[in-house]
């Protein structure tokens, strides 16, 4: 299983939801085993930086390829980078 974390902050934090309204798109892709967006709870004082985090799980980095190369992916991609100012990925491949 292949675990795909993104962060991200928005240019203006007002604009986090409008990010994260924009990212609950790519949950309409079916190659996801789950996925979730969520605005970040800040309860962390050191991560008050993030404003969105996305939680994705994939079957494996095949499943994970077809998620980033469907089209709704290059269409959420156009809507929320002008939002954005950082965007922090990670991809764990977990045995769990």
């Amino acid at each position: 299983m292949i675990r795909h974390i993104v962060f991200f902050s928005a240019k203006h934090e007002v604009e986090a939801q409008v990010v994260r309204e924009g990212l609950l798109a790519l949950g309409e892709i079916p190659h996801s085993e789950l996925f979730e967006v969520a605005l970040n709870s800040k309860v962390d004082p050191l991560c008050d930086r993030i404003d969105v985090v996305v939680y994705a799980e994939f079957k494996d980095e095949a499943a994970l390829a077809a998620f980033k190369a469907h089209p709704t992916y290059a269409a959420t991609t156009a809507k929320v980078r002008p939002l954005r100012e950082l965007r922090f990925s990670a991809d764990i491949a977990s045995g769990a």
